[in-house]
């Protein structure tokens, strides 16, 4: 790291504020995101410029890749919201309500069912966003209120973030940091990243019925734990790549096995603040009226989706097929007046168009569509209704996670990322840095709406630390890292926003993050005991 820049308290601040002013806007001012992060990117710009010595060039080339991040992910949000307006206009998620209630009285367990394993699931396979968007439309119309439909995903699907998606996150790691021991950093960030599964599942039991709730949903809560995080930690030493998808894919049938307990057979005796009123949920005057499709066929697009996504990324000679068509752009170095370089990147943001998450997404509406209009389930002018809703959400969506991942670029091309984890650095001893390394996690994951990200970003300099610091054992602070990034995606802001576009509830982010900060403080903060207590035993396993 350039050592230039100024670690300062009071240029410790100055980078801080863009941050600060995010949440002061989104939780306590209550604007919307895409407000949020337009003022936010001016903020970050202002003092990138005047306190930062960061040039036109530098700003206009950070704000370049923003956009052109913003474009990924935004692969994701359209053809996810056209999904759910594809879905909804054929009447599916009526048949979710009814049906799936014939299949489970538990509501609890089905809530658990959709935002933990199911969400965890999607994470594993496709990531990028896409167990958000697919999973909080799935909780409204199963009658989840829109708020805790995106809280619930976000929280769930966090701790698979890092060894999720083919473990993209721990391959990016190993690429930007040379591991002395990869198996007991793969080892250790498995074994921090337990404790935000199980933390999810319980919380989510919380959110559903406080204490009672949760200690119903305690044995399921124990024995999906175990099979998640479990896993993935034994997984982990033997192939850090598939560490996440088996046991989340395990999991889908133990939490069917489950169902058939005698504890879950039976609706709880719970009243549930999370579900809508059963009046919102059907028609007045008695009984249901009889869904015009089978349940099954209500889910095709999301079996398709999983069949898809399974294909194109474990099917060795297909993958490489679809993985031929790579896009990514040109970027000159540039230079801020203290000396922080960003190297010239020939091919940003590379990705191959046709394994991207937003190409499984598109394939999956298609088949939902062209099925259920051959089986007549949608009205004269669906199709104009259904662009019509899509983009009602998607614009407003679009202007927050351009505005916030342009703002990531200018704070980290500025130096000002940098400057906030080296302060962090600086005035904290071993044990101490021990406990926040997993905050500058969290904190790469919030402005990148990243793990990957995250990693790439700070990776790097927490090794750094670490072997300038006595006492430090960097494969344990890159595996907070790692557990920090991502604990960091159940608050960034693109997710959020991505969230809240696909439940129907563009601008009520503030609600979202007022469940989700605290869960993540939480975490973050139980992980850093975690990476305590490794500090003090000091033992490696392998």
């Amino acid at each position: 790291m350039p050592e230039q820049l100024p670690v300062t308290l009071g240029f410790w601040l100055l980078a801080l504020v863009p941050l600060a002013a995010l949440l002061v806007l989104l939780v306590w001012l209550r604007w919307t995101a895409a407000q949020a992060g337009a003022v936010g990117f001016f903020i970050g710009s202002i003092i990138a410029w005047l306190a930062f010595q960061s040039g036109f060039e530098v700003i206009s080339v950070a704000t370049a890749k923003g956009i052109w991040d913003a474009i990924f992910i935004l692969y994701v949000v359209w053809p996810a919201l056209l999904l759910y307006e594809v879905t909804e206009k054929a009447g599916a998620f009526d048949v979710f309500r009814v049906g799936i209630e014939r299949y489970t009285k538990s509501r609890l367990l089905l809530v658990l069912a959709f935002g933990w394993v199911f969400a965890s699931f999607l994470q594993g396979i496709a990531g990028f966003g896409t167990p958000i968007a697919i999973v909080a439309p799935l909780l409204v119309g199963i009658g989840v209120n829109p708020v805790m439909a995106v809280v619930i995903p976000l929280i769930g699907h966090a701790w698979a973030n890092m060894f999720g998606t083919l473990a993209v996150g721990w391959l990016a790691t190993i690429r930007v940091v040379d591991l002395a021991n990869p198996t007991f950093t793969a080892f250790s960030a498995a074994l921090l990243l337990w404790i935000p599964n199980l933390l999810a599942g319980l919380t989510i039991a919380w959110l559903y019925g406080r204490w009672q709730a949760v200690v119903r949903a305690l044995p399921a809560v124990a024995v999906v734990s175990l099979v998640h995080g479990g896993g993935q930690l034994f997984l982990s030493t033997v192939n850090p790549i598939i560490s996440n998808f088996i046991p989340a894919t395990l999991a889908l049938g133990v939490i069917f096995a489950i169902e058939r307990l005698p504890r879950y057979r039976e609706a709880e005796p719970i009243e549930s603040p999370i579900f809508q009123e059963r009046g919102e949920m059907a028609a007045d005057g008695g009984e249901q009226e009889e869904p015009k499709m089978s349940i099954h066929l209500a889910f095709l697009p999301y079996y398709a989706l999983v069949a898809v996504s399974l294909i194109g990324l474990l099917v060795p000679p297909i993958n490489q097929f679809l993985g031929r068509l790579e896009i990514g752009f040109p970027f000159p170095q540039v230079t801020t007046g203290f000396g922080a370089v960003t190297p010239a990147d020939p091919e940003y943001g590379e990705f191959a168009v046709f394994t991207h998450p937003g190409t499984f997404l598109l394939v999956a509406t298609i088949i939902g569509y062209m099925v259920f209009r051959f089986r007549g389930f949608y009205e004269k002018g669906a199709e104009r209704n259904m662009l019509s809703g899509m983009t009602q959400n998607a614009i407003p969506a679009s202007i927050a996670i351009l505005g916030f991942l342009t703002l990531s670029q200018i704070m980290n091309h500025a130096g000002m990322i940098t400057v906030l984890a080296l302060g962090i650095a600086a005035v904290s001893p071993a044990i101490v840095y021990a406990f926040l390394s997993n905050f500058i996690g969290v904190l790469g994951a919030f402005m990148t709406s990243s793990n990957t990200a995250s990693n790439i970003l700070f990776a790097p300099l927490q090794q750094q630390t670490a072997l300038a610091t006595p006492g430090l054992d960097a494969s344990r602070i890159i595996g907070a890292q790692s557990a920090g990034g991502a604990i960091g995606n159940a608050i960034a802001p693109a997710n959020v926003v991505l969230g809240t576009g696909t439940a129907g509830i563009v601008g009520q982010e503030g609600e979202v993050l007022k469940y989700t900060l605290p869960w993540s403080a939480i975490a973050a903060g139980l992980v850093g005991l975690a990476s305590v207590i490794l500090f003090l035993l000091g033992v490696q396993l392998f």
